[in-house]
């Protein structure tokens, strides 16, 4: 059974790569959006906002990261409904196939996809002056935590993907998650906030799974915030996937 599991998701996944290889648009637009707002923020609103950073190029990174991923998992929402649509789902049905490869499939194009883009952002960076003297661990610390967020709100985008109504409803979710980093740590201290506002900023997820990322690429002591990352990574990802899964099942009974 799990081999028959494993095989499927290959399969499904080979096909939905070849979508995205003929569709190249749709990283490319994935990356424009963050990259335009890291150029507006560092040339345009960074030499007026105070940092504990040199450079801000440094401090806002790992904020449009977790924008490009927040931005990109619409798309995991638009192809599932299009899937849901053409009829595909009842086609995959009928064959002799384990029935969550197909659900697999979309989660780890998604992931593959935002893997890319976050690749494409950061060497933008790289050129507008981030640098980082994180050593390998930190990396693949950094990585390891994005991979984790990319599948948290992949499987978040999994359940409107299989329930909207229409295109727009499909896609839609993913603007409140774009916004969430503007009220956290992301792009200036929550110190600067007013009360109520840096109440939130403070403990939502974003600002830990930020300030952790921060803190790995500066070689700094990550404390308790990266525990904090972790536990809201991992949680969102279980209820995230519990309810997809709930929903995938009534859509196919």
């Amino acid at each position: 059974m799990t081999s028959h599991f494993f095989g499927d998701t290959s399969a499904l996944l080979g096909r939905s790569l070849r979508h995205i290889t003929r569709s190249m648009d749709t990283i490319i637009t994935t990356t424009v959006m963050p990259i335009a707002m890291m150029l507006m923020f560092v040339y345009v609103f960074g030499g007026a906002i105070r940092t504990s950073s040199d450079s801000y190029v440094n401090y806002m990174l790992p904020g449009i990261l977790l924008i490009t991923v927040a931005s990109g998992i619409a798309y995991t929402a638009f192809r599932l409904f299009t899937d849901m649509k053409s009829g595909i789902f009842e086609r995959f049905q009928s064959m002799p196939i384990a029935r969550s490869s197909v659900l697999w499939a979309h989660v780890l194009t998604s992931l593959v996809a935002n893997l890319i883009s976050l690749v494409v952002v950061v060497l933008v960076a790289l050129l507008m002056g981030f640098r980082s003297s994180a050593g390998l661990a930190a990396w693949l610390a950094v990585g390891g935590i994005m991979i984790l967020f990319t599948l948290a709100l992949t499987w978040i985008a999994v359940i409107p993907g299989l329930t909207a109504k229409s295109v727009d409803g499909a896609s839609a979710f993913s603007y409140p998650l774009i916004f969430l980093p503007f009220l956290s740590s992301a792009f200036v201290p929550t110190t600067t906030m007013p009360g109520p506002v840096r109440a939130f900023a403070e403990h939502q997820p974003v600002t830990s799974i930020v300030n952790a990322i921060r803190a790995l690429f500066t070689e700094q002591p990550v404390g308790t915030s990266i525990w904090t990352a972790l536990a809201w990574c991992v949680g969102i990802l279980v209820v995230a996937y519990f309810f997809a899964m709930n929903t995938y099942r009534r859509k196919i009974s």
